[in-house]
């Protein structure tokens, strides 16, 4: 049976909820261990504080080579100022508070 929707906010919901449920999956799902569990559990923590523009950025950060988000995560390389953002320093903060950066590259990108 088809859900009939009451109103315009109800579809606006329903779409944020579909979209933030398919980053989930594809930050959950990188093709590398590795990226599965940082990009996983940031959206998972993340995902429901991020506004619509946040998530725009997530989700071009998404786009991107996981050897080129790790060396942006990690402070081997700046991000291009297109991914210098809100949401990367998120991603940072979230690797740093779980440990995931070493204490030496922490002082380098901080």
């Amino acid at each position: 049976m088809a859900r009939v929707h009451s109103s315009g906010l109800e579809r606006e919901h329903d779409h944020a909820d579909v979209r933030c449920r398919r980053l989930l999956f594809r930050s959950w799902n990188r093709g590398t261990q590795e990226s599965d569990l940082i990009l996983g559990s940031f959206a998972e923590t993340s995902l429901p504080k991020l506004d619509g523009i946040q998530l725009d950025r997530l989700e071009a950060l998404l786009d991107c080579s996981d050897p080129d988000l790790f060396d942006w995560i990690f402070g081997v390389t700046p991000p291009p100022a297109q991914h210098d953002h809100d949401v990367m320093r998120l991603l940072r903060d979230f690797c740093i508070a779980r440990q995931i950066i070493p204490p030496a590259q922490q002082q380098s990108r901080t």
